[in-house]
């Protein structure tokens, strides 16, 4: 696979927190957000391709099997909202607020 994040790819992904790693996710989905609603979509679909990508390392990762379910979840709900029919009803601020405590979190862990 071509990843966009090579390290983090490359290992450097496992590194991580599950907090740092979703706060990370979080800011690609901010990006993706922005670019949207600024009209731009080859930059929010590009924005949204990293956030996947980051989330499928999340996924891929053995140390995250606990909380499996919740991140293929995650992954079904947010390409529902930015790629198909919003059958959930997601909005921009659903997603901001879903993942602001992870960058909370991440920011006092440091």
């Amino acid at each position: 696979m071509n990843y966009q994040h090579k390290q983090l790819a490359a290992g450097g992904w496992t590194k991580l927190s599950l907090v740092e790693q979703m706060a990370n996710i979080g800011s690609e989905v901010e990006r993706t957000i922005s670019w949207k609603n600024k009209n731009n979509c080859d930059y929010s679909n590009r924005a949204f391709e990293r956030a996947l990508e980051l989330l499928d390392l999340t996924i891929e990762n053995p140390k995250r099997k606990s909380c499996l379910k919740e991140l293929l979840r995650l992954r079904e709900v947010l390409a529902d909202y930015f790629v198909f029919d919003n059958q959930y009803s997601s909005s921009d601020q659903l997603w901001r607020n879903y993942f602001y405590p992870f960058n909370f979190a991440a920011r006092k862990e440091c």
